[in-house]
């Protein structure tokens, strides 16, 4: 599943471990139905991939929402007490990164932002099939990527 949303919960108990919630990205079915995935760990029954259906990508990322929501709070976890929506997630966060892909040329761009405005880039690295572009402050603005078929991950050429 390529992951679009997650979120960390903090379970309360002997050892103390995360329930890790995911969102997949919404794909078409052949029907002409939109499927989004999704995935609870840490809940007891619900370490697997699921999910539903709905009349568009919007309908269905709304539902897998709900479905995650219902399971969370209606688990006896949750019902005991025992799931904390406050504590600070343990181990690194992941974060979105925005990828566009020009297929005729083969180049694709992953951005670490939303939006990139022009000429925020101030310094750009060349390496090997790779344009690194930073910002003014020294951080990673995006990774222009040439080859980008053989070179990204299947999740991300679509």
């Amino acid at each position: 599943m390529y992951e679009i949303a997650h979120r960390v919960l903090a379970l309360r108990s002997e050892p103390p471990r995360d329930v890790v919630v995911t969102i997949g990205m919404p794909y078409e079915e052949p029907t002409g139905e939109w499927s989004c995935p999704y995935r609870i760990d840490g809940l007891d029954g619900w370490e697997h991939d699921r999910k539903v259906t709905g009349p568009d990508s919007l309908g269905a990322v709304e539902l897998a929402t709900a479905m995650v929501r219902a399971a969370v709070t209606g688990s006896h976890e949750a019902r005991e007490g025992l799931l904390s929506w406050e504590d600070a997630p343990s181990g690194p966060r992941a974060q979105t990164v925005y990828v566009t892909w020009d297929q005729e040329h083969d180049v694709a761009y992953i951005a670490m932002k939303h939006e990139i405005v022009p000429g925020e880039a101030v310094r750009q690295v060349v390496a090997e099939d790779a344009v690194l572009d930073y910002g003014e402050k020294g951080r990673l603005l995006g990774v222009e990527l040439m080859n980008a078929s053989v070179r990204m991950p299947s999740e991300l050429r679509m």
